[in-house]
């Protein structure tokens, strides 16, 4: 009997050693949960630019970036910060941003639209070539560094408004060759490039698209805008 109680105490040890040291059986018809994709649910926002920055002659909720602000479902962005003032140009850009206060400070999402005045001044495209590859390095700065959180516009075609007097013909190549370096600017630096300039010249048969002064977007062209603009943006921070 002694042998037999013995045994039997022997086989249970060892089953509890075996149960100790062997790993939990894995059941494949139920395997470990994916990892759920998290989106950043509050994003702070820079938006840097000139008068289709501020939104020239519409009323402040209609300027892109409060529209973008309030329309990207599912994220909460904090009202924008907006360095830009109608008529700057690149260099004006970059001197306003030297003179502020927000320096030293850190965005989620940038913005960056700058040029039209750069052309309409008749600056030299070298000039703009060297001070928007200039900003655009800041505007990454403002982004902590991540080039993907940062947005550059291509500059409107303003050649097919009432205010161009049909000189389209001479303005419209002009402002393609200012995107063509913005352009080739932002890939390299691998920042989101939006191009807006295709919506822009909607206007040439479409005066809805444009503010009451003949110039300037009307909030329904700047919608368009931030179509393209929101869809861009989710497509970085839905991934965060």
């Amino acid at each position: 009997m002694k042998g037999i109680i013995f045994s039997l105490l022997t086989a249970i040890t060892l089953s509890a050693c075996a149960d100790k040291n062997t790993p939990a059986p894995v059941s494949y018809n139920n395997p470990p949960p994916k990892p759920v994709t998290v989106i950043q649910d509050t994003l702070t926002y820079l938006a840097l630019g000139d008068s289709y920055t501020i939104g020239q002659s519409v009323p402040p909720e209609q300027a892109f970036p409060n529209q973008l602000a309030n329309q990207l479902q599912g994220l909460k962005v904090n009202t924008p910060t907006i360095i830009a003032r109608t008529g700057w140009t690149t260099d004006q850009l970059i001197e306003a941003i030297d003179q502020s206060s927000i320096k030293s400070n850190t965005y989620d999402v940038v913005t960056l639209l700058i040029g039209v005045n750069d052309q309409y001044d008749g600056l030299s495209q070298e000039n703009y070539r060297v001070k928007f590859e200039q900003v655009l390095n800041t505007a990454i700065k403002f982004a902590e560094g991540i080039s993907e959180h940062v947005f550059v516009l291509s500059i409107p075609d303003y050649g097919v408004t009432p205010f161009a007097q049909g000189q389209d013909a001479a303005i419209g190549p002009e402002i393609d060759q200012f995107n063509d370096i913005n352009r080739k600017i932002s890939a390299n630096a691998k920042v989101n490039y939006v191009e807006i300039t295709g919506i822009s010249k909607l206007a040439a048969n479409d005066l809805t698209l444009l503010a009451d002064d003949g110039l300037h977007p009307s909030g329904k062209m700047y919608g368009m805008w931030v179509d393209k603009l929101k869809a861009a943006v989710r497509a970085i921070f839905a991934k965060k």
